[in-house]
């Protein structure tokens, strides 16, 4: 076991290192059973911080993102925490004025992450497979510059279902409703 441990801590090491020698605008941390961002990363990372544009921590075990996280990489446009345990968003990510896209499927959110409301350029919230019941619809309806609400596999109520275009100035993507059992 502490060889596997050893060898994905080489591995996000390298990662990382290869983010910051090629002062590249992504870091992709995918797949690396992180149970919470190391760190170690931030004072690593800290002189190309800024250029950092996308990030994917898809697929890992985090059950918490921090305000420190969404501060230190101020600049994304893309944030990818796909197939992890969370369950909300830190306030902070109100800070994030020019993200476009963020992909929180496969999560464990049960309601809708509302600080995202408030982020300026957001086009784009993928919620699909999450336990999310209620959407604050008239706080996205204001929302500018949203494109696509994808809730498909959500237990979204029927109040959700009747809001279509024009109502809601963006593409709201639903699973197909259940039919009703018969008696």
């Amino acid at each position: 076991m502490h060889k596997r441990m050893g060898e994905a801590v080489a591995r996000v090491a390298r990662k990382v290192n290869d983010t910051v020698e090629n002062k590249a605008d992504s870091l992709d941390l995918a797949n690396c059973k992180l149970m919470t961002f190391p760190v170690g990363i931030y004072k690593a990372m800290r002189s190309v911080t800024e250029g950092i544009h996308r990030i994917s921590l898809a697929n890992n075990e985090l059950k918490s993102i921090t305000g420190r996280f969404v501060t230190t990489f101020s600049q994304l446009t893309e944030l990818n925490l796909a197939g992890n345990y969370l369950h909300r968003l830190p306030e902070e990510i109100t800070s994030l004025l020019h993200l476009r896209a963020i992909d929180l499927s496969r999560n464990r959110f049960r309601r809708f992450p509302e600080p995202l409301a408030t982020v300026p350029a957001l086009e784009t919230i993928d919620l699909e497979e999450n336990e999310i019941a209620e959407v604050p619809m008239d706080k996205l309806a204001s929302m500018a510059l949203l494109r696509s609400l994808n809730l498909r596999a959500n237990p979204v109520g029927p109040e959700v279902r009747l809001l279509v275009q024009p109502l809601v100035p963006f593409d709201l993507l639903l699973s197909p409703e259940e039919p009703i059992p018969k008696a």
